[in-house]
């Protein structure tokens, strides 16, 4: 599965666009150390227990009661929520999960800014493994350590969908398919698979992306005030600083300048009416093709509509 680089490059003017943005290469350095540390401890005893096991049983999300291979009680801790994020089970597993995070979370990232982006994908994984704790056990007998990204995976695959449903997915290398449909069926795909006795955490697959679904929705109602600008790619989300930590590399008041162009020309320009057609026809061309895929006019239209909302 990979995406169409036609339809998913974005040109560098709206300063700029970056394929591994800061938060993306932290993640991917500090998911490659943790697995590097746990094929170290593989091979290490301690006191006659293996390394592996002293991982899983402080830092794996453990089942909240029962018991593990050995006999010994779960040995669940709230920061497990976190940790068992970064921790894998083979090369195959982190390969899979680094490469969809990379290719889904560096647009989700440029989009959402770094500080948020580390939130969002948290969240999810924490959402992943609530799910996998708490209802995983009222659905299937088998008690085991839940490790891995793919629950915040999951929850950026949503984002990506959400954000750009559009966007062409091309599954298995030469098949498009828009990420809306994609992305949708791959978790259906997850929701029919919970019961399913296997060492793939499907409950966990769901949780993370109803957490990142739950998350955008509410993120979009507070960050828009009119239904009519519900959508992420209204010119009132990116006139807010919502894109301040990554695009803007402008001073605040060469922006407010900009700023009062705008309404100086929007004004005088009596002749030029806009209709809300013609607004819903902007946003309908952003959610395919990107903000920087507007014209200038465009994005001048979009941005006094906004303020009159």
């Amino acid at each position: 599965m990979g995406l169409d680089s036609r339809d998913y490059y974005r040109p560098s003017g709206f300063g700029g666009f970056s394929l591994f943005p800061p938060m993306i290469k932290n993640l991917l350095i500090l998911n490659i150390a943790v697995f590097v540390i746990q094929q170290i401890l593989n091979n290490i005893s301690f006191s006659g227990v293996p390394g592996w096991y002293v991982l899983n049983h402080y830092f794996a999300l453990n089942p909240i009661s029962g018991f593990d291979s050995f006999g010994t009680p779960f040995n669940f801790k709230v920061w497990q929520l976190f940790t068992y994020q970064f921790m894998h089970g083979d090369f195959v597993h982190i390969l899979f999960n680094m490469f969809m995070l990379w290719m889904f979370g560096m647009e989700i990232e440029n989009l959402m800014g770094s500080k948020r982006f580390l939130i969002f994908y948290l969240l999810s994984g924490i959402g992943a493994g609530l799910m996998q704790i708490l209802i995983g056990p009222i659905l299937t007998d088998s008690l085991a350590y839940t490790i891995g990204a793919s629950g915040a995976v999951y929850g950026i695959m949503i984002a990506f969908a959400m954000y750009f449903p559009d966007r062409y997915i091309m599954f298995y290398f030469f098949i498009p398919v828009k990420a809306k449909y994609l992305i949708t069926f791959l978790v259906i795909i997850e929701f029919f698979s919970v019961r399913e006795a296997s060492f793939v955490a499907h409950l966990a697959h769901v949780g993370g992306a109803l957490t990142a679904f739950i998350y955008i929705l509410l993120s979009r109602r507070n960050e828009f005030k009119s239904r009519r600008f519900s959508n992420p790619f209204s010119s009132d989300f990116f006139s807010k600083g919502k894109f301040s930590s990554t695009f803007s590399k402008k001073k605040r008041n060469d922006i407010d300048i900009e700023d009062a162009k705008f309404f100086d020309i929007n004004e005088k320009k009596d002749d030029e009416i806009v209709t809300q057609e013609e607004i819903d026809r902007i946003l309908d061309k952003i959610s395919q093709f990107g903000y920087q895929g507007l014209t200038e006019r465009e994005k001048r239209i979009l941005f006094n509509a906004s303020k009159k909302y």
